[in-house]
């Protein structure tokens, strides 16, 4: 079933992100930036979990999570403890989630108008896979660049 297949992707994509932000020499260096890239790892981590604990877990799951997507790019400083307890979080939500919604729920039109155009939740939760790795390929060479450095 779909759920079951999104369920490994997220599981498996939010672990990678998790081994990432884990890879960083140091704390500070998740909230670096260097030439021509205007956000941080730790912005990104953030970004990742806020919006999928919200699109996901707030919207189809009705978790009651709050999104603040302004503070997803400029808090700063926040201990590698809470980003890696926020993505445990976010696996969670969004696996929980996932596991609850029927056939009949992916059928249905996403509430949200984010992309755009009309769309069922079974596309919007498939294109969100790709916009993690989108993000988690961008902390990577965030990473490797600061390494490198």
């Amino acid at each position: 079933m779909l759920n079951e297949v999104l369920i490994q992707l997220y599981e498996r994509d939010l672990k990678k992100v998790r081994a990432e932000i884990e890879q960083y020499e140091n704390d500070a260096d998740l909230w670096e930036t260097a030439d021509g890239i205007s956000n941080s790892g730790g912005n990104l981590c953030l970004h990742i979990t806020g919006g999928l604990q919200y699109l996901i877990g707030a919207v189809l799951g009705e978790t009651g999570y709050v999104r603040d997507r302004e503070a997803e790019f400029t808090e700063k400083s926040v201990p590698r403890d809470q980003l890696l307890a926020r993505i445990d979080t976010t696996i969670d939500s969004v696996t929980s989630t996932l596991a609850k919604l029927t056939t009949a729920d992916f059928e249905k039109p996403y509430p949200l108008d984010i992309l755009g155009h009309p769309m069922t939740s079974e596309f919007f939760v498939t294109h969100l896979v790709g916009h993690v790795n989108y993000h988690l390929g961008q902390i990577n060479y965030h990473r490797r660049i600061l390494a490198g450095s």
